[in-house]
């Protein structure tokens, strides 16, 4: 985690999952950043975790409320930054359906005013974090994201001579985030009742909180500008997850929502005719400035890659219930 040494970062979104293991991370690490500072608009969750996380023992952290939809009060908060990482959305699929109008403000509009401030003020290396769902998406948080993925990648067009590079990192969901699956079937567990599951045949990319916040590092790393990373995953069902948290549950089968997908893809199928992979994960190039990469300079240890159809979790290595069980104990999930 060198890449943070000395340096200010800036964290849109900071009082969520993300915010919170980076800023384990470089504690733990005893990494000397100059600052991190924690953007978000909720007083709430901004005031939660400066009980946990606070700037008298942690005298590098800040606190800023906003919003990214105001760009004049990011303008000001950006300033002196060398990297930001980009984590604030609307992210619910039900919700977004029934306000589409909120959800283009924040991922589209939003993303719009942090690259325009990031060019304004040249920093140096800006990363978003996207999702699943802007693979090949099926519903209005997907579609908006993929507009986030697509103007982040295309502001390295835009930035003249300045040294700002953008990029994005996409993964699915994050094993035990808030709000996730695990929580549900915890609760099932508790109160001894049939596990909820949208279908039997149901499957996820399994990635830990800690392993996406290292993606994101490793990420900002080696990234040039214009590139979508994603990680090589193992997958799991959705059922073996349930064994996982209770061996002999009943499952109950609720049948599909609506903007839900069966299987995760984080890489389409058109996309993977500009995607190159190494050991450990894909990058997927912008196919307007494919021909311009020097990939021998920039991607010297990558290949074309081997994928013959979209990257997705219905063809992956699949984890069982008992490998599954040692993550979420490791991860002190159960």
């Amino acid at each position: 985690m060198d890449i943070f040494k000395n340096k200010q970062i800036f964290i849109t979104g900071g009082t969520g999952s993300f915010g919170q293991e980076l800023i384990s991370l470089i504690i733990k690490n005893k990494i000397k950043v100059k600052k991190l500072i924690i953007f978000s608009r909720d007083e709430f969750k901004q005031s939660e975790m400066q009980k946990k996380f606070s700037e008298k023992k942690y005298p590098f952290l800040r606190y800023f409320i906003g919003d990214i939809r105001d760009k004049e009060r990011l303008s000001r908060a950006v300033e002196d930054t060398d990297i930001v990482i980009h984590a604030a959305a609307l992210k619910h699929v039900n919700l977004g359906e029934y306000n589409p109008m909120e959800v283009i403000k924040t991922n589209v509009i939003g993303a719009q005013n942090l690259i325009e401030v990031c060019l304004d003020k040249n920093v140096s290396n800006i990363i978003a974090l996207s999702t699943d769902k802007a693979s090949s998406p099926i519903n209005l948080y997907g579609a908006s994201k993929l507009c986030s993925d697509k103007i982040f990648i295309s502001a390295n067009n835009i930035k003249g001579k300045r040294i700002s590079k953008f990029s994005v990192v996409r993964y699915g969901n994050v094993l035990g985030s808030r709000g996730s699956v695990l929580d549900i079937f915890k609760k099932c567990k508790t109160k001894n009742d049939p596990f909820p599951i949208t279908d039997k045949n149901m499957t996820r990319f399994n990635i830990t909180l800690n392993e996406g916040v290292l993606f994101v590092v490793k990420s900002l790393e080696i990234n040039k500008g214009g590139e979508i990373f994603v990680p090589k995953l193992r997958t799991f069902k959705v059922t073996e997850l349930a064994k996982a948290i209770k061996r002999n549950c009943k499952i109950r089968e609720i049948g599909i929502r609506p903007g839900e997908k069966l299987h995760e893809e984080l890489i389409s199928k058109s996309d993977i005719y500009h995607t190159i992979e190494n050991k450990y994960m894909y990058v997927v190039l912008d196919p307007a400035n494919t021909t311009s990469f020097n990939l021998k300079k920039n991607y010297s240890q990558f290949i074309k890659t081997k994928l013959k159809d979209s990257y997705s979790s219905d063809n992956g290595n699949n984890l069982n219930y008992n490998e599954l069980k040692k993550i979420l104990l490791k991860e002190k999930l159960l």
